[in-house]
């Protein structure tokens, strides 16, 4: 039994992440899923009959009116993830939501500033950061397994074939850097701080968004990470860590599906395995015991603005060719 009564959550919408959502929180005491909303009803009471959910709401408004539901889980598309986190927040309700929480810093205070008026806790969803193999990254870093960090290099990259696909759309914020290259973005500011400057390329596709995305940013202590993020490439997810006497490569640091680290030092490679861990129920278990006060929320408003600063530098550099101090966003 938990230690504590377990958080009642919500599911807005019955978008695809939520099965991984759901399968991850279902092995978690702290988490219980109660409800799920919808503007298709029907489609809301099948996804429930699959997923053993309680309760159908035929509406996000209806969902948000739940007084069973404490907590919400928000998988929209990206240009609906302020709106509707906002609004849960008015309802009473603590939001976790799924990355990007919003391109633009001003939102990202907005909804900030609403969950601290209505007491409750915000927290974006990058489900990696909870992740062991992330924890033992960065603790290897800190106490200089590679020396001095100098490059971080990362990719994350799929072909969206399906013009349907919410990521080619300009109108619901898609595009390659908001939907995996913000990985990239956040795992450089996990390990080196916040950029001092950014340039960076794209190219456009989709019905008007960035399907190929590069981006180099300079951090304090002459760090320079790199990066590339497509929806019109291969497959690929990789990050490596190099520093004056070592390296570090992960081949899947954003699922952590294989955790394995290598530690690379002139000709010897030194493999870290880990046992894996389900990332969707680590996040979800940290933000249920932060509700009840038995734990710090892992991410809060000093990483969403941080996050929304340096995406908002990389698209204006994109947009205009010319490199961005961050000293001026």
């Amino acid at each position: 039994m938990p230690s504590v009564e377990p958080v009642r959550w919500g599911i807005l919408s019955t978008a695809r992440i939520n099965r991984l959502f759901l399968a991850g929180a279902a092995a978690r005491e702290d988490v219980q899923i109660v409800a799920v909303g919808s503007r298709d009803g029907e489609r809301a009471a099948r996804f429930a009959a699959e997923q053993g959910i309680e309760r159908v709401h035929s509406s996000y408004e209806a969902l948000l009116a739940d007084p069973e539901v404490e907590a919400v889980y928000n998988p929209l598309p990206n240009s609906m993830h302020i709106e509707w986190t906002v609004r849960a927040l008015d309802a009473g309700k603590h939001v976790l939501c799924e990355k990007p929480l919003s391109r633009h810093v001003d939102e990202v205070v907005g909804a900030f500033d609403t969950a601290d008026r209505h007491g409750r806790l915000l927290m974006e969803a990058f489900m990696y950061r909870h992740n062991p193999q992330t924890k033992r990254l960065t603790e290897l870093v800190a106490r200089g397994a590679i020396g001095r960090l100098r490059v971080i290099r990362a990719a994350f990259s799929f072909n969206a074939t399906d013009p349907a696909n919410v990521r080619l759309s300009s109108a619901l914020d898609g595009g390659a850097l908001m939907d995996v290259g913000c990985y990239c973005v956040s795992g450089a500011r996990l390990l080196a701080g916040e950029p001092e400057r950014v340039t960076a390329e794209q190219v456009i596709g989709g019905d008007g968004v960035d399907v190929t995305f590069a981006a180099t940013m300079r951090f304090g202590d002459d760090v320079l990470a790199q990066f590339d993020a497509g929806l019109a490439l291969a497959d690929r997810d990789e990050l490596e860590v190099v520093g004056e006497e070592g390296a570090l490569f992960l081949d899947d640091p954003w699922h952590a599906r294989n955790p394995l680290i290598e530690l690379r030092s002139g000709d010897r490679t030194e493999l870290i395995e880990l046992a894996p861990e389900d990332s969707y129920g680590l996040e979800a278990e940290n933000f249920s015991r932060a509700i009840r006060g038995e734990a710090e929320p892992l991410l809060g408003r000093a990483d969403a603005l941080g996050q929304a600063r340096t995406i908002e530098a990389l698209y204006r550099a994109a947009d205009t060719g010319q490199p961005v101090a961050l000293a001026d966003t």
